[in-house]
């Protein structure tokens, strides 16, 4: 079996100039040093502008996505291109996380590269040297559970040329994807198009289908209603695959998991770990879940019936750790069930006033290199006072725009700004907040700085 870095040896890695914001008298320092320093974001040295990472948020998202997965009797491979960070890997999986979901091969392999042992990868993997690795992957560790996506004959044809080439010695599961609809992004569009990529499966010696998924997100013109008729049809596939007798036994290795029940999914184990030593069959997988619409998700899985086998039912949301002030925060589907709790935004970027042109304007020096951007321009929170390091609200002032290297501000009669004033900004989408920055200071709400969260894009 390859060897796995540790989580732990992030710790080791020196600080320098490749990681944006960390003090300069810093440098030659370990990440793990620094952190033990316990240095204060505001005068500990750091240069702006700087993204934090509050501490006690993602700590409560955490806890809540666990509890509410075990509440409504759901597996969950959070969809690790979100934060692309081990250190979070870890703590999704000790909160009780089946694996993590991957989009690409290269995120699958850093998942490996830090012992990930459940991956679903939600697309159709086409490339062969990808397959290569994957093959090698799979014959050097009989613990390692995969999963990706099939939605053409084409693609399985592609699938079976190169992992026979490569001599795979075991077969890749797969689930076909259905497309949300016409206009929607990837998957078989038609039931009769997935019967037809499930037989074109079916005639290779190096795939095996375990169940079916999707991406409800993609639905046009989203609502409740749309997307519970889709995630319905996505139910209904199964049932009939399962009906005509279409699925494989799944599950990395024979034998029934330890300490399991017969039956019982090695996802559903106590603990958490995401490990697979000895699993069983894991049943038939269903899965969807963005980070808009797993209420109804959940709701519509509630209803799956009895089938042949279990069914692991695998929801795959991911922005929900650092949660949002844009996109996710207005849809999040604790808004629409305030009941089973609500999520807290965790990401906060500082910059500094480097130019006050008029009493209308006023620029920081972050910009489309530091900010999400791409859903919703960031929004000014809260002031932190240049002279004596009072925190305000930011009343009164608003992004207008961003630049490459400036975020443009529009500030209304009476507002309080000066140079030399941090601005601390709220963001939208997680998966372009993360993606910007490479060492993440996690943060208490003191201000004190007590790790580094790493990122790999």
């Amino acid at each position: 079996m390859a060897a796995h870095r540790p989580v732990a040896g992030l710790a080791d890695e020196l600080v320098d100039h490749r990681f944006k914001a960390l003090p300069p008298d810093a440098e030659g320092l370990t990440v793990g040093a620094l952190a033990a320093e316990r240095r204060d974001l505001f005068t500990g040295g750091f240069t702006t502008p700087v993204l934090a990472l509050s501490a006690e948020p993602v700590e409560h998202n955490l806890a809540l996505l666990e509890s509410y997965t075990e509440r409504h009797g759901l597996a969950f491979a959070p969809h690790g291109k979100t934060s692309m960070s081990p250190q979070l890997f870890a703590r999704q999986l000790e909160h009780g996380a089946w694996g993590i979901t991957a989009a690409v091969p290269h995120q699958a392999r850093v998942y490996r590269a830090y012992g990930i042992r459940r991956i679903l990868l939600a697309n159709e993997i086409v490339d062969p040297a990808a397959l290569r690795w994957l093959a090698g992957e799979l014959d050097r560790d009989p613990e390692f559970r995969f999963v990706c996506y099939v939605d053409s004959v084409r693609g399985v044809e592609l699938m079976d040329e190169a992992l026979s080439a490569a001599g795979a010695s075991r077969p890749v599961d797969v689930v076909v994807e259905l497309g949300a609809g016409e206009g929607a992004r990837t998957g078989a569009r038609t039931e009769a198009e997935c019967a037809a990529v499930a037989d074109a499966v079916a005639a290779t010696g190096t795939l095996r289908l375990v169940g079916v998924a999707g991406y409800e997100g993609e639905v046009p013109d989203a609502s409740d209603e749309r997307v519970r008729e889709w995630l319905r049809r996505l139910v209904a596939l199964a049932v009939a695959f399962d009906r005509e007798g279409r699925f494989a036994p799944s599950g990395a290795a024979e034998g029934a998991a330890e300490g399991a029940p017969a039956g019982t999914a090695a996802g559903a184990l106590p603990g958490g770990t995401g490990g697979v030593a000895g699993a069983a069959d894991e049943g038939i997988v269903i899965s969807a879940g963005g980070s808009a619409w797993f209420d109804t998700v959940a709701d519509v899985f509630a209803e799956i019936p009895e089938l042949s086998r279990p069914v692991l039912k695998l929801l795959r949301s991911g922005a929900y750790v650092s949660h949002d002030d844009g996109h996710y925060r207005h849809l999040t589907p604790f808004n629409r069930v305030p009941e089973e709790g609500a999520l807290r935004s965790a990401f906060r970027l500082w910059a500094q006033v480097v130019s006050r042109p008029s009493p209308e304007q006023a620029f920081l020096n972050a910009g489309k290199r530091d900010a999400a951007y791409d859903l919703d321009l960031p929004q000014a929170q809260v002031v932190r006072s240049g002279r004596d390091g009072t925190i305000r609200p930011a009343t009164g002032i608003t992004v207008t725009g961003l630049s490459d290297q400036h975020t443009w501000l529009r500030t209304e009669p009476g507002a309080r700004l000066e140079v030399g004033d941090w601005v601390g900004m709220g963001l939208s989408h997680p998966c372009t907040s993360f993606d910007k920055w490479q060492l993440i200071p996690l943060v208490e709400a003191d201000g004190t700085v007590t790790d580094y969260i790493r990122t790999f894009f």
